[in-house]
């Protein structure tokens, strides 16, 4: 499978994207909708999902309760998990519980058995801080596991009917809004940032994925190390180590401080 993602504006935009993806005939367990709520805004989000002949079942019902930071899912229900970092974000579907389980969310007991599996299987897990990001400015994300090529293209194509922005667009925007502080913060070092910029930012981005964040340096220095080492494969004849482990360093800062920042405001 392969993941299509829309970044949206408005939440609107992003249901209006979702439900013409169901009448198109794109299963619910392979669509979700992300968009940033807490537990006090959960029922309205609820109250405002359509309901009509053409809603999927369980759409317009939260199942489960509040526990541990997850609501137990089952079918097309809707969710709200607390992302490390982030906060609560509110989820649709089998899809939506997949991917704020891998973010770190604590979600209840996912029914789906091998889709789940095979949608984890196809999951990016290394642009779910992008997701992140758009969430944290208030932006709606719309996810779409796509079998083929003509089914990823249909889905490009209603995301982009409601102009929906790319998820490049998007981390090349998350990476605007940190480059000139990292770019200040490098130039200590002696060395020049416009030069190493393109692997510092690789590192910094590595740094990020999602399976690998939140833990000691001691249990990911292997994942870190295997990076570099491709890295140097694709750019054989440049410097690339040290502003590589420089920026995963940032990186691995910058998360954490997003993960202190929201641990205060809880």
């Amino acid at each position: 499978m392969q993941a299509v993602t829309g970044v949206f504006q408005t939440r609107l935009d992003a249901q209006r994207t979702l439900d013409k993806a169901y009448k198109s005939g794109i299963p619910a367990e392979r669509i979700t909708l992300l968009t940033p709520g807490s537990v006090d805004s959960m029922h309205k989000e609820v109250e405002s999902i359509p309901v009509d002949t053409t809603e999927q079942p369980g759409m317009g019902t939260a199942i489960g309760a509040l526990v541990g930071g997850g609501v137990g899912l089952t079918g097309g229900s809707l969710l709200i998990a607390l992302v490390p970092g982030l906060g609560p974000v509110t989820a649709l579907g089998i899809l939506g519980a997949v991917i704020l389980g891998a973010a770190g969310a604590t979600v209840g007991a996912i029914a789906g058995g091998k889709s789940e599996e095979a949608l984890s299987r196809g999951l990016p897990e290394d642009e779910i801080f992008v997701y992140e990001d758009a969430l944290r400015k208030g932006r709606s994300v719309v996810v779409g596991m796509a079998e083929n090529d003509a089914e990823a293209a249909r889905m490009r194509e209603l995301m982009t009917a409601e102009s929906a922005e790319s998820v490049d667009a998007a981390r090349q925007q998350w990476w605007i809004g940190l480059r000139s502080a990292e770019e200040s913060r490098y130039q200590i070092s002696g060395r020049n940032f416009s030069e190493d910029e393109q692997f510092f930012r690789l590192g910094f981005e590595a740094a990020q994925h999602a399976r690998y964040r939140c833990q000691e340096f001691d249990q990911i220095s292997a994942e870190m190390d295997a990076a570099l080492e491709d890295v140097k494969r694709r750019y054989p004849d440049k410097d690339v180590e040290e502003p590589f482990v420089h920026g995963y360093q940032r990186g691995r800062e910058h998360y954490q401080k997003l993960c202190d920042e929201n641990a205060k405001a809880a």
